[in-house]
């Protein structure tokens, strides 16, 4: 008899890796997870100051530690042994609770990204990723914006009038943003047929994400940055309006709490950028059987993507004013979510003709290129309607009514101001103005 021959084992999935890793290699790989988040804020904070300090022509922070790279120990340290000043105002249970709401969803959220391939951890096979779950994409969506919750309740429970004002435009905000980057998903996930991280990953195997779906990328980069409350659209803040905005009543460690929550949220939705429209882990115009994308080589590149993502946080804040609140809701209602709309509605159409068999991919081209034609001559063609001049109200900038420049008000002497006082108390009537000239 001629003995059969072995059959070589199938290669397991993801998720069937990870199902299989002892107890010991979970707990390391969380542990790993949770200072992810913590040390990339380290980092961060001292890189942001250096490369802010070089665009505005003056030294970032250069005394702590060699060249100036410690300061952020120095901040962690001196943080918890400040002063906490608790307002009598402050509704104390939810005033506790509002940084730790802030801190731990951001904490978790980086459990669901794929950081790499399939690896060998102490002789133990398993791939770089916490859990794999059917919707992690929803798990990191919903992490990233829970956290919004823990600003609304800390500018709610202060008890001050600049925190509540910060409070709800993080309310807004939420509503707005949070909108528009759930439907800059949705056409990645009908491209990858699939709500897991690792399964979007290796769907982009023949194809990024970031120019196949275009728009969804820039709408999904735009609203990152009003997700993390970052400038331009740092208004939940704005020190220039609200003192210190939604924190302004918190001190010591728990404003250190939500400085941790705002760069660690800096930190998951860059990743998550990285893995919807970057490839995730894979190095560029290669396939998955290239060396560089085996082994531990692919944190490397998932890293290079994440920091290039980071320092455009960075750009914006030291280049780009910080938006007016009107702007900042028309932006999002009346520009993105509509645009979002139309272009879910293009992809799935093009997903469907394309299923059916019908047309070919230069025959959709073409024909979404006439539409576009067509939308652009018509929108060139159509008179814009004229408002009546009678109905004009004169504006300065940005489209509120403002006083004359040229208004004069007239200055009353002291001693106008004491006959008039006088003239109240006594009940007679104030002569005031015949002697100076003064009205």
């Amino acid at each position: 008899m001629i003995p059969l021959l072995a059959q070589a084992p199938e290669p397991m999935t993801r998720a069937e890796l990870l199902a299989d890793d002892p107890w010991w290699l979970i707990l390391i790989k969380a542990v790993v997870i949770l200072l992810i988040g913590p040390i990339l804020t380290i980092f961060l904070i001292v890189w942001e100051r250096k490369a802010v300090g070089r665009m505005q022509n003056r030294p970032g922070p250069n005394r702590v530690g060699p060249g100036g790279y410690l300061q952020s120990l120095a901040d962690a340290l001196k943080l918890p042994f400040k002063e906490q000043i608790i307002p009598d105002t402050a509704d104390r249970k939810v005033y506790f609770l509002a940084p730790v709401i802030a801190v731990v969803p951001s904490l978790i959220a980086l459990a669901a990204i794929p950081f790499g391939p399939e690896v060998s951890i102490f002789g133990h096979r398993t791939v770089l990723q916490l859990v794999d779950l059917p919707v992690g994409v929803l798990v990191i969506l919903a992490c990233s914006s829970v956290g919004v919750y823990g600003i609304v309740l800390a500018g709610w429970s202060s008890g001050s009038p600049y925190p509540l004002l910060g409070g709800l435009r993080s309310a807004a905000q939420v509503i707005s943003y949070e909108i528009a980057m759930g439907l800059s998903i949705v056409a990645v996930v009908l491209y990858a047929q699939s709500l897991s991280t690792g399964d979007i990953v290796n769907a982009q195997a023949h194809g990024w994400y970031f120019y196949l779906l275009l728009p969804s990328f820039v709408i999904y980069l735009i609203s990152m940055v009003g997700e993390t409350n970052r400038a331009p659209f740092d208004l939940p803040e704005a020190e220039s309006e609200l003192v210190g905005g939604f924190h302004t009543e918190y001190s010591s460690m728990k404003f250190a709490m939500f400085f941790l929550a705002e760069y660690v949220n800096m930190v998951i939705v860059s990743a998550f950028c990285t893995t919807l429209f970057l490839g995730g882990w894979m190095f560029p115009f290669v396939g998955l059987d290239s060396p560089l994308n085996k082994g531990w080589l692919p944190i490397i590149w998932f890293g290079i993507k994440l920091f290039a993502l980071l320092f455009g946080f960075i750009w914006l804040r030291g280049t780009l004013p910080r938006f007016r609140y009107d702007q900042f809701m028309k932006l999002g209602w009346k520009i993105l979510v509509p645009a979002n709309l139309v272009w879910i509605v293009v992809v799935s159409a093009i997903r469907a003709i394309r299923n059916s068999g019908g047309l070919t991919t230069a025959q959709i081209l073409i024909g979404g290129a006439v539409v576009i034609v067509v939308a652009i001559a018509i929108a060139l063609l159509v008179p814009e309607k004229r408002v009546p001049e009678e109905d004009v109200v004169p504006i300065t900038g940005g489209g509120y009514p403002l006083p004359p420049l040229d208004l004069k008000v007239p200055q009353v002497p002291d001693r106008t101001k004491k006959k008039r006082r006088r003239a109240v108390r006594s009940g007679e009537p104030a002569q005031v103005g015949s002697s100076d000239g003064n009205v």
